[in-house]
């Protein structure tokens, strides 16, 4: 069976997270084990979760999951890629943004259900950045909790940090939102709205009447 270039992507991040645990093994790196393998851990809950609530994600979708994930806990935190590239965080925070913010979209037209609510593209676009900001923003309550009852140091710059973070999540969750409008108001030809149209096309099940 012929592999797709996104499985090709997923295996490569994985034998990655694979040689990186049994290096930690041999060199008794107690810390680089348990990161290689609670990354790998992680990256297969795009698949538990699809069997467990009968959702079918988009091949893209996971990819970029698998990604964000090995890149927050495997890259940044083992490989230090947080001190030595000031953008990654900024990428990761701004990436992630606009995954919730078309996770917005989604969670959107799922609360709508049926034709008995017909939201405007304005208004699922408003409520998807609403929730990709609201996302944002616990997060950074949650690193601000950590470093302080924990005394760890998650705000790096502390205000400064946090702002920035912010600031990014807003652009991010705009752009996620403006791909949902896109995507309602018939515009599919760009990738993130067309992968809005590809999660709905592959789970027509979870829309009601609206989709079919």
């Amino acid at each position: 069976m012929r592999l797709r270039h996104t499985d090709i992507v997923i295996r490569l991040m994985w034998a990655l997270l694979i040689v990186a645990g049994v290096t930690a093994l041999v060199t008794a790196n107690v810390s680089l084990f348990f990161v290689s393998v609670a990354t790998l851990a992680l990256t297969s809950v795009p698949y538990l979760f699809q069997s467990w609530a009968g959702v079918r994600f988009p091949a893209g979708f996971v990819v970029a999951v698998v990604f964000f994930i090995v890149a927050t806990v495997f890259l940044g935190e083992a490989g230090d890629f947080y001190e030595r590239f000031w953008w990654w965080d900024v990428m990761l925070h701004g990436g992630s943004a606009v995954g919730f913010g078309m996770m917005g979209v989604i969670l959107a037209l799922l609360l709508a259900g049926s034709d008995r609510i017909a939201p405007t593209p304005s208004l699922v676009a408003f409520f998807a950045f609403s929730f990709a900001v609201a996302v944002g923003a616990l997060w950074e309550i949650f690193e601000f909790a950590m470093d302080q009852i924990f005394g760890m140091n998650m705000q790096k710059s502390g205000l400064m940090d946090t702002m920035g973070d912010l600031i990014v999540d807003v652009i991010g969750g705009a752009v996620g939102a403006l791909a949902g409008f896109g995507y309602l108001k018939g515009r599919q030809s760009g990738v993130l709205s067309g992968a809005i149209a590809d999660f709905i096309t592959q789970n027509r099940h979870l829309f009601g009447r609206r989709d079919k």
